[in-house]
């Protein structure tokens, strides 16, 4: 089962869709839009609190998945 982290967004570029989220240990992770999970258009803002599934991609860098806000 994934280790599930909170973060925070460092900060998300809604035209190009992607930024990245950093945990409370100070790592970076890369979030994609399609892994945020909310209705509508699916963006984050600089400073939100979320959780989500720490994951790597092929080259090995640390990325995050099922982005969901904290409430």
């Amino acid at each position: 089962m994934p280790e599930i982290l909170s973060g925070t967004t460092k900060w998300f570029d809604a035209k190009r869709g992607f930024g990245f989220i950093t945990d409370q240990d100070g790592i970076d992770y890369y979030v994609h839009f399609s892994e945020i999970q909310m209705d509508g258009f699916r963006k984050l803002r600089s400073g939100q609190e979320v959780s989500f599934e720490a994951g790597e991609d092929e080259e090995h860098r640390c990325v995050a998945k099922n982005v969901v806000l904290k409430e």
